[in-house]
This record gives C-alpha cells, sequence and structure tokens, in this order.
C-alpha cells in the first residue's frame, strides 16, 4: 500500500474528535487500505502507535505496535504486536498514577513527563468485527492512553502538568548519555 504524511500538533484535524467506524466498513477495501497504510506508515516512523486522526483519517481506528524487546515494558507483560483497535474504549481498574516520558510522532522532536492511569481495561473490534478485550498495566496502559487521546483530538502536551516537563528530545538523549 503506501505511507501516508503524519499530521502534526499545528493542523487543526489533530484537534477534531474522530467518527465511529461502522461496522460494514470493516468488509470495504477502504477499510483494508487504511489498515495497511496505517501498518505501512508506522513501520517507517519507527513508532509504537498510531491512531487514524494522524494520518488525517477521522475514524476511530488506533494501532499498536509494541515489541517484546521494548526496554519500558515489563518484564513477563504480553506485548501488543500489530493489534489494529476499531472503536476502542477504556475502563479504568487501577487509578493509580505513574508517569513516563512520551512522545508523539505528531509533535516530532519533543517528549513530555506525563502522568496515566497505570490498570485498564481496553475492549475494541478487530478486524474481523470481533469484539475484544485486554487488561493493560504499566507502560501498556500508557500507551494505550495516549493513542486513545488522539481519537478526541487531545496531545499529550495537553497533560503535561509543568511546563518544564517538555523538552527537545535530542536534550533528554544527551542527558541520558551523561549518566
Amino acid at each position: 500500500m503506501s505511507i501516508r504524511k503524519i499530521i502534526t500538533f499545528e493542523d487543526p484535524e489533530l484537534r477534531r474528535v474522530a467518527k465511529p467506524v461502522d461496522k460494514e466498513f470493516l468488509a470495504t477495501d477502504d477499510f483494508r487500505r487504511l489498515a495497511e497504510d496505517m501498518r505501512d506508515t508506522l513501520a517507517d516512523s519507527g513508532g509504537i502507535g498510531l491512531a487514524a486522526p494522524q494520518i488525517a483519517e477521522s475514524k476511530r481506528i488506533v494501532l499498536f505496535d509494541v515489541r517484546p524487546t521494548d526496554v519500558r515494558l515489563e518484564e513477563g507483560v504480553d506485548p501488543l504486536l500489530d493489534t489494529l483497535c476499531i472503536n476502542p474504549e477504556l475502563s479504568v481498574r487501577d487509578s493509580t498514577l505513574a508517569g513516563y516520558w512520551e512522545g508523539c510522532l505528531s509533535v516530532p522532536g519533543y517528549v513530555g513527563w506525563v502522568e496515566r492511569p497505570q490498570g485498564l481495561t481496553l475492549s475494541y473490534l478487530d478486524e474481523n468485527g470481533i469484539r475484544q478485550e485486554h487488561a493493560l498495566n504499566g507502560f501498556l496502559a500508557t500507551v494505550c492512553q495516549h493513542e486513545m487521546d488522539h481519537l478526541d483530538g487531545i496531545l499529550y502536551i495537553d497533560r503535561i502538568v509543568d511546563p518544564d516537563q517538555l523538552v527537545k528530545q535530542e536534550d533528554m538523549e544527551e542527558e541520558s548519555v551523561a549518566d
């Protein structure tokens, strides 16, 4: 298929609430093309998640590709490999907050410290229209909330409490090397 352009935070499309996907859409060539484009775009970007609004598609679809080799993944946790979620919904099981340095393909060059609930249940339709459910904790819960925010026109930079906790990614990498 094709690699799509990822729109950035300046684009007002990212601030719109995405539209739910009709189950009938899942049987169309347009859906298969969109799913493949999302996979190609995410693979090309090197990211771990992509929401359809990030490629200017107002649809409630997110793609996760968190590999078992990701060092942020807690030991013994199943990764989210090539997981496409249609009309995903979250419910909080554990509201305990924890923070991570988050980056975003739509906010290139920056990372920010964001605290989010760490125990969730994710439910969604898979590509075949079958309801799926996953319990997510820790890093995966954070990744999921980050991508789901895109469906509601929210960026991680909106969730940063302390403005000093938004920094250039290159500054963080230099600091990590110095430690």
